[in-house]
Parts: structure tokens; sequence; C-alpha cells
């Protein structure tokens, strides 16, 4: 008898101006992942079935980065008789994040395949993984925890590489965001190549201050956002990568509205629910939303 796990996953902006690589932001957008464990062993080039973002291009068999990441944890935290699980799996895919637009698709679809790889293997008769053994095993993965982080434990969240650590952040003032997604798309790599190898030491100061009080602005006094979100590190770098990109973030900023990229680009992250539809057009898509206060969520179907 066939056994059957969900799970849904948030996208997550990162950064949020300041916090380049350890800030993060859970949205109330989900990735849905549906495994299902077979009896028998299925075709292993037709075990995936993905709708909605990248039903076009994502592979259907066991390339599929999912499927890829749960068999090498169920391998590597349960031993050799789970991996062989692997065999009789199957994936439904409906997914609403974005991809290659800033929102963590990449960080969701590990983060997803961890926790599944945690559900498999504790229904062989394993230890479930705790979250925070997800977030070792997403960092090792993504290079960085900053989109992870928020994915797995929900809200605001600022993360540390070495070791993997993150801490959930109170949110008090704001509810609901913003996002603009462009049509055009960007490669995280492309973005981060952008980046100088070094900076001067007033500009990393200026910078460390905005992220604190970044934290006082989403936990104490919602009105410090546009000076905490002013960011000295990354996003002027990275204009010549996105910039119609920089265009919306300047004139949304001009126009009083605390306004960053989201993550690597291009999305651009309003922390306000303001009207923001003037700043839509045919080419950037205008998404009204929440802050996703849980992270990641599991459960049996059966």
């Amino acid at each position: 008898m066939s056994v059957q796990f969900r799970l849904e996953v948030p996208a997550t902006s990162a950064n949020l101006g300041p916090g380049y690589d350890s800030f993060g932001l859970a949205l109330d957008l989900f990735d849905s992942l549906t495994l299902t464990i077979h009896d028998e062993p299925v075709d292993p080039s037709r075990c995936v079935n993905v709708t909605g973002e990248g039903a076009q291009t994502l592979p259907r068999d066991r390339s599929h980065l999912v499927m890829r990441v749960l068999a090498d944890v169920l391998g590597s935290e349960y031993g050799a008789e789970a991996a062989a699980l692997a065999d009789r799996l199957t994936l439904e895919c409906v997914n609403r994040i974005p991809h290659s637009r800033g929102l963590g698709s990449s960080a969701a679809a590990v983060v997803g395949a961890i926790a599944l790889a945690g559900l498999v293997g504790a229904h062989s008769g394993g230890p479930e993984l705790t979250r925070e053994r997800v977030l070792e095993l997403a960092t090792e993965l993504e290079g960085h925890p900053d989109n992870a982080a928020p994915a797995i434990f929900g809200g605001l969240t600022i993360a540390l590489s070495h070791p993997a650590r993150a801490w959930q952040i109170p949110v008090a003032t704001i509810a609901d965001v913003t996002v603009l997604v462009p049509e055009a798309r960007l490669d995280t790599a492309i973005a981060r190549s952008l980046m100088p190898a070094s900076i001067e030491h007033e500009i990393a100061a200026e910078n460390s201050a905005r992220t604190g009080l970044l934290v006082h602005g989403f936990s104490s006094d919602a009105s410090v956002l546009m000076e905490a979100t002013a960011d000295c590190l990354h996003q002027e770098f990275r204009r010549e990568a996105y910039p119609e990109s920089m265009e919306l973030v300047d004139a949304l900023r001009t126009a009083g509205l605390p306004a960053v990229v989201s993550g690597a680009g291009p999305t651009v992250l309003i922390l306000s629910d303001a009207d923001c539809q003037t700043f839509a057009s045919d080419s950037v898509r205008l998404i009204r939303t929440s802050i996703d206060l849980g992270g990641y969520r599991a459960h049996r179907l059966d």
C-alpha cells in the first residue's frame, strides 16, 4: 500500500537591503510537494510531475533537484536501506514561486527535499530530522542560509553560516508586503560575480548599523524601515545586472516606500501594503502577500 506525504514550503526574500547573506523573510507564497512511496520501483524517467512555474523546463526524472537532494540525504542520514526507497518514489510539484527571480525557489526546493527525506527516513524507522538539522544540510548545499532559514522557520530570520544557525526575530510592525516580479530572470552566480572582493571599513560600518536598525524597524518602529533598508553593500554594485529593478527601487524609495532588491534579484520587495499598482506593467507582475510565520508545513496524507 502506497504512502503519501505533502509538504508546502514558502517563498523567501533574502538580504532585505543591508542584511547580505544573513537576513531573510518568509512570504505567504508556497510551492507544494506531494511525495508517494510506492510498493514497487517506478519508472525513473517519469517519476516527477510539475505544474506551474517551470512546468515546461524542469526535468521529470531523478535529475530533478528535489529528487536528487532527497536521495542524497536519505543515503547520508539514514543509510543504504533507506536510500533504496528512492527507486519507489514519485513526486508531484505545484510550483508557485517564480524561478530565478530572487524569491528563493532553489532554497525552497532544497529545504523541501531535505524535509521530505526526514519524513521518508522516519517512515522507514529512523528519527525525523529536526529543523535545525534541515538548516545545516540546506546550508551545506546552498552555500549560505539566508533563504533556507526563513523557509524552515518562517518570519524574519537572521542566520549564520559557520556553524549554520538561525534565529527568528519577532515581527510586530508590518504583516503585509508587496513584490514586483519582472519577466526577466537573473542567475544568482551572475549577480554574485559583480560584487567587489573587498569594501572600505566605513561602508562596512554603515551597513552594520543599518542591519541593526532593520531589526528595530521590524520589531518596534516601522517608520525607520526607509533608513534601515538603504543598502551600502551589494545593490549598487549589481545595478548593471538589473537596471530596470534598480529604477523601480529608486522610484519607490523616492515615493517614500522602503523598497529593496529581493535576494539576487530581479524581484523588488516593498516592506509595505501600500498601493503600488502604478509601478506594475506588462513586464512587471505585482503580488500582494503577507509574511509567513511558520516555515514549511508537512503532513502524511493517508
